[in-house]
């Protein structure tokens, strides 16, 4: 059976851990935020939160999840709730593909996948917080968490515009890892 919000917030420990350790706050009653709208959409489903104010958003009928940053960009990062767990579960520093992207390029996707991960590896809350998830809620892992996330958001067609009507920026951004030299000598 797919993982849904709602079955998901009934383990609390499980919950925790999705916010301290993948920075994604559960909330099953959030709101209607206000502060966009999807083009097409009367209605839709906010399931959450992260850290920097951005929203998690179910839209109908698919149920796609739908991620708004709080700096105005905006986009599918799931087929739906399951995979977006999957996700990231898999890639914690999903956002961090998407900027390190150079405007959507699946090949520095992987790049940065390769830098980042080695940046992840050892963190044992993570690892930890992982284990338990995979176990406990019977998580799968996803056989190619980046090209999902690639794949997701750039089908995303919807459209979403911030209260004065402008439309929200795309979820890629221009950087690659070599613009971080952090992350540029992890690969060499």
């Amino acid at each position: 059976m797919p993982l849904s919000p709602d079955a998901l917030a009934v383990d609390v420990e499980a919950v925790e851990r999705l916010c301290w350790s993948f920075d994604f706050r559960l909330e099953t009653d959030l709101d209607q935020t206000g502060w966009f709208t999807v083009d097409g959409a009367k209605a839709f489903r906010p399931i959450g939160r992260d850290g920097a104010g951005g929203v998690f958003a179910l839209l109908p009928p698919a149920q796609h999840v739908l991620y708004v940053s709080s700096e105005g960009q905006a986009g599918v990062v799931a087929a739906d709730f399951d995979e977006f767990i999957q996700l990231i579960v898999a890639c914690p520093y999903w956002q961090d593909l998407l900027k390190y992207s150079a405007g959507g390029s699946l090949d520095e996707m992987r790049r940065a996948a390769t830098a980042l991960h080695s940046a992840f590896d050892d963190d044992d809350d993570i690892n930890e917080a992982r284990d338990y998830l995979i176990s406990k809620i019977r998580l799968t892992r996803p056989p190619d968490p980046v090209a999902a996330l690639h794949r997701a958001v750039s089908a995303s067609a919807v459209a979403v515009r911030a209260p004065d009507g402008e439309p929200c920026a795309t979820l890629f951004n221009d950087f690659t890892i070599d613009d971080n030299p952090m992350l540029r000598d992890v690969v060499g």
